[in-house]
């Protein structure tokens, strides 16, 4: 870069050469097709994203559950035989284990499209259950402190409210 000064009394004008202009506008014109294509990727990642489903079966095939791309359940189809065969109780296990083997499957397919979108050292499975980079011990409950406890608290104090007239 050349700075050129006339006079003190007229402003300063910068020249800058036409390889600088160039190499920057080349720059830019990178930097804009690198963050299109970026877009790109992650539109078709969303898209992709929102077609998983994974089905599971149980109770011998009279259960199926279908879920989506984080494990919610999107479909269940109970046969009529499995009504007869299995009491409500024994039925709902079936149900809750069809769900679970399904939402196995939907998540490791979710991550499996995420897995190219996302930085290198990126777990997609923890971004899908919402765990992002937390530790097992961040992700444990921990105990209620004493002075959060509001169990043996009174909000009624020992003053009396004013009476209506």
């Amino acid at each position: 870069m050349r700075v050129q000064r006339a006079s003190e009394s007229q402003p300063t004008a910068v020249h800058i050469g036409e390889d600088a202009v160039t190499e920057h506008s080349a720059r830019v014109q990178q930097l804009l097709a690198d963050y299109r294509d970026s877009r790109e990727q992650l539109a078709t990642a969303h898209r992709e994203l929102s077609a998983v489903r994974a089905s599971a079966t149980a109770a011998g095939g009279l259960v199926t559950a279908t879920t989506g791309p984080k494990g919610t359940l999107t479909g269940l189809v109970i046969a009529d035989e499995a009504y007869q065969r299995y009491r409500p109780a024994e039925l709902a296990e079936q149900i809750v284990r069809a769900t679970a083997e399904a939402t196995v499957r939907s998540l490791a397919a979710a991550a499996e499209v995420l897995a190219p979108a996302l930085g290198e050292g990126a777990d997609p499975q923890a971004l899908l259950l919402g765990t992002g980079d937390l530790g097992a011990d961040e992700l444990s409950a921990a105990a209620p402190r004493e002075d959060d406890s509001f169990e043996n608290q009174s909000w009624v104090g020992e003053t009396r409210w004013p009476s209506a007239r």
